[in-house]
């Protein structure tokens, strides 16, 4: 795949996450396994099944849910982050406490198909520019306290990260410009303020705001819902005027027109569509009988 490496966050970051969610779930106690077993004294095994094809995201995820129920759980991934899955395939293998595995499954399935179906889409919209320069690109539209994991989603479908946060880079956009007065003042009020070595990014949604951008010296010039031959003609524009800025395009990408957007010679196609828009991939889990 043509994408970065997917880095898994670190636990210290997740943990307090996944244990809000699995209180959110559990509450004052999982009635029904807890009214059947008695804690820890039942061992179990189970295995995780795709229902469905696509890219697996999310299993080291998963099995951190069920270690933090009890860390003596044995989850062993079949399947690699970022592999294809076919419908009737195991993806997992869990061992432990029976109560372990009943309290977690649903909060470690949920998570897992969330992230395969970003991770699955965004695969399809990398592919269809796989063989060219142009790379694809996430956004912040992202589902609140999961952004984080969706995001690493994107990479293990081949896609790249745009900034996770505010603070990552600085993007002056159609409202930031109106609050400036106008991308010169905007530029130059912000460059004076920001700690080396923020980037900064415009938005444009002319070819007069291209050169405005050009003329402030911008770092990158997004290139906002504008038609493919708008597009084409400001590419021409920024590598005639400055080699060195990089190029996004953004709005209104879809499957049908990422791959002629890709053959104007941008450097990125940002879309939120695979976070979005992206369906679950459907996965169960089922108890092996002992």
């Amino acid at each position: 795949m043509k994408g970065s490496v997917a880095l898994l966050p670190p636990f210290l970051v997740l943990d307090q996450l996944l244990q809000s969610w699995l209180l959110e779930d559990i509450g004052r106690g999982d009635r029904t396994t807890q009214s059947l077993l008695c804690q820890n004294a039942t061992i179990g095994k189970a295995q995780w099944i795709a229902k469905a094809p696509g890219i697996i995201a999310g299993l080291p995820i998963a099995a951190r849910v069920f270690q933090l129920l009890n860390d003596q759980i044995s989850f062993v991934a079949i399947s690699s982050e970022g592999a294809k899955c076919e419908p009737g395939q195991v993806v997992a293998k869990i061992n432990g406490s029976l109560d372990a595995l009943l309290m977690g499954e649903r909060l470690a399935l949920n998570l897992v198909m969330r992230l395969s179906g970003i991770a699955t889409l965004t695969n399809i919209y990398v592919e269809k520019i796989a063989d060219l320069p142009a790379r694809f690109v996430d956004t912040r539209k992202t589902t609140p306290g999961l952004r984080i994991l969706e995001k690493y989603a994107t990479a293990v479908g081949g896609g790249i990260n745009h900034r996770m946060g505010l603070d990552d880079a600085v993007m002056i956009k159609d409202n930031h410009i109106v609050a400036a007065g106008d991308i010169g003042k905007a530029i130059i009020q912000i460059r004076s303020r920001i700690p080396y070595p923020l980037t900064i990014e415009v938005e444009t949604e002319s070819l007069e705001q291209v050169h405005s951008a050009l003329e402030y010296q911008a770092d990158i010039i997004m290139l906002d819902n504008m038609t493919v031959d708008m597009i084409a003609e400001a590419v021409r524009l920024i590598r005639q005027m400055d080699s060195r800025v990089r190029i996004e395009a953004s709005g209104n990408v879809s499957l049908e027109t990422i791959r002629r957007v890709a053959e104007t010679g941008v450097d990125y196609i940002s879309s939120s569509a695979p976070i979005t828009q992206s369906r679950w991939l459907d996965l169960s889990m089922k108890m092996i009988p002992n």
